[in-house]
C-alpha cells in the first residue's frame, strides 16, 4: 500500500465512493462510441487501458469535466493519488456542481497524504447536510481521522467520538479516541474509553496499550509496564507493544531484557526506526561499537529526526577514530536536541581528547547549566515517530 504517511488510519479506504457521473453543461461532448468504450473498460476491470482511453477523450475534449472525473477515479484505485487530486481539480473547475465530486477528491487527499486539504474539503461538505445523517457521520469519521492523522488531537477528539458512537464495536476508533484524550492529558476520557475497549475485547491488547501509555503519562512505570506487558502477551504482533516494553525496561536499565524487546519488535516490523536506535544503544553500553553502527545507519536512514541516534554514531565514530565523523554526527543531536545536557557532554568530551580546549570548556559549560533531559514517555517516543512520518509530505 503507497498511503504509508496515513498508515494507522488506513480504514479510511473503505470510503470510497462510486463517483456518480452527471454529463450536464459540459462545453464539449465526446462521441458515443468512444465514451462507451472507455466505460466498458472501467466495467471489465481493465483499469490502465480504460485510463488511456479517457486520457484520449480529454485531450480532443479538454472542456469535459466527465472525462477529468472518470480519471480520477480509475488513478485513484492505481494508488496515483497526486494525479487523481489534479484530475480531480480539472473537473471541479469544469463543473463544480457533479455529484461525489469533492468527496472523491477529499478521499484522494486523505490517501495521497495531504490531511490539511483534505479536512478543508470535507468540512464544507459536512456544513451541508443533515446533522445525525449516515453522510454527516461518515463526514465526521474522515475528519477525525485526519486530523488524528496530523496529530491535532484536540481537534479531533469530537469527531473520533461521533465516529465511535456510530460504530461502537470498532476498536480502532476507540484506540484513536482514547490516545488523543491521553496526549491532551483528557484522562478521564481516556479511562472511560480503556473500560469500553474492555467491555468489547477484555482480552483487547489496544486497552492494555491505551492503559500503559496513561500509567507512563501518569510516571507509574511499573503499572506502565504490567499493562504493556500483558498486551505483548494478548497480541504479540500489535505495532509498537514491543517497543513500548522495550522502553521501559531501557529506562529503568533492564538492558537485557529490554534487548529482547526491541528484537521482537524489529521482527514484527524491520523498520521501526526507535527499536533498532535504542537497541544500538545498549550495544553501545555493552561496549560493542562496532554491532551498533548499523543499526544506527538505518535508523538514521529512515527517520533523520532521533537525536539518540545520531549522538550514539558519533560515540560510535569517535571510537573509531574518526573524527570528522564524528563531530558531524554530534552536531547533528545538539541541533536536533538543544536543550539536552547529555549531548553537550558527550561534545566537551570529544573537544577535550581533540585538544580544542576552549571549545570544550564551552560545551561541557552548557551540560552544568542544563538539566539532564528527562526521559520521554512512551507517548513522546511514538509520537515522535508519527511527527517524522507526517512531516515527509505527501510525496511519501
Amino acid at each position: 500500500m503507497k498511503c504509508k504517511l496515513l498508515q494507522r488510519t488506513l480504514v479510511i479506504c473503505a470510503f470510497v465512493l462510486a463517483l456518480t457521473m452527471d454529463a450536464t453543461g459540459q462545453s464539449a461532448r465526446p462521441a458515443a462510441g468512444p465514451r462507451d468504450g472507455a466505460i466498458a473498460l472501467e466495467q471489465q476491470g481493465r483499469t490502465v487501458e480504460a485510463i488511456s482511453a479517457w486520457q484520449s477523450i480529454a485531450k480532443k475534449y479538454p472542456g469535459n469535466a466527465e472525462a477529468y472525473a472518470h480519471l480520477g477515479v480509475l488513478l485513484a484505485h492505481e494508488e496515483r493519488y497526486q494525479e487523481a487530486i489534479a484530475a480531480y481539480r480539472r473537473a471541479s473547475q469544469l463543473q463544480p456542481a457533479m455529484p461525489g465530486l469533492r468527496m472523491n477528491l477529499a478521499l484522494a487527499y486523505l490517501k495521497g497524504g495531504n490531511l490539511k486539504l483534505a479536512v478543508a474539503t470535507l468540512q464544507p461538505l459536512l456544513d451541508k447536510v443533515p446533522p445525525g445523517t449516515p453522510e454527516a457521520v461518515r463526514l465526521k469519521t474522515l475528519i477525525g481521522l485526519a486530523e488524528y492523522g496530523m496529530g491535532n488531537d484536540a481537534a479531533a477528539i469530537p469527531y473520533l467520538k461521533a465516529a465511535t458512537d456510530a460504530d461502537p464495536q470498532n476498536l480502532q476508533f476507540r484506540m484513536y479516541l482514547g490516545q488523543s484524550c491521553l496526549r491532551t492529558k483528557q484522562y478521564p476520557c481516556v479511562l472511560d474509553v480503556y473500560r469500553e475497549i474492555l467491555a468489547l475485547n477484555a482480552e483487547s491488547p489496544q486497552a492494555d496499550m491505551l492503559a500503559g501509555e496513561a500509567y507512563d503519562e501518569l510516571k507509574n512505570e511499573g503499572k506502565a509496564l504490567e499493562e504493556f506487558q500483558a498486551a505483548a502477551v494478548a497480541g504479540p504482533h500489535t505495532p509498537d507493544v514491543h517497543f513500548a516494553c522495550g522502553y521501559l525496561l531501557w529506562r529503568m536499565l533492564r538492558y537485557d531484557e529490554a534487548s529482547k524487546e526491541f528484537k521482537a519488535e524489529l521482527e514484527n516490523n524491520p523498520d521501526h526506526a526507535l527499536a533498532l536506535t535504542y537497541l544500538a544503544d545498549i550495544e553501545i553500553r555493552a561496549g560493542h561499537t562496532d554491532a551498533a553502527r548499523p543499526y544506527l545507519e538505518r535508523a538514521i536512514k529512515l527517520q533523520p529526526s532521533i537525536a539518540l541516534a545520531h549522538l550514539d554514531l558519533g560515540t560510535v565514530f569517535q571510537a573509531a577514530g574518526r573524527n570528522d565523523d564524528a563531530v558531524r554526527e554530534l552536531k547533528e543531536a545538539e541541533r536536533l536536541s538543544p536543550k539536552d545536557a547529555k549531548v553537550h557532554w558527550q561534545l566537551g568530551r570529544y573537544y577535550q581528547s581533540a585538544g580544542r580546549t576552549a571549545e570544550a570548556r564551552a560545551e561541557l559549560e552548557k551540560a552544568k547549566t542544563l538539566q539532564d533531559a528527562a526521559d520521554q514517555s512512551v507517548v513522546d517516543q511514538l509520537n515522535q515517530t508519527q511527527a517524522s512520518e507526517r512531516g515527509a509530505g505527501p510525496g511519501k
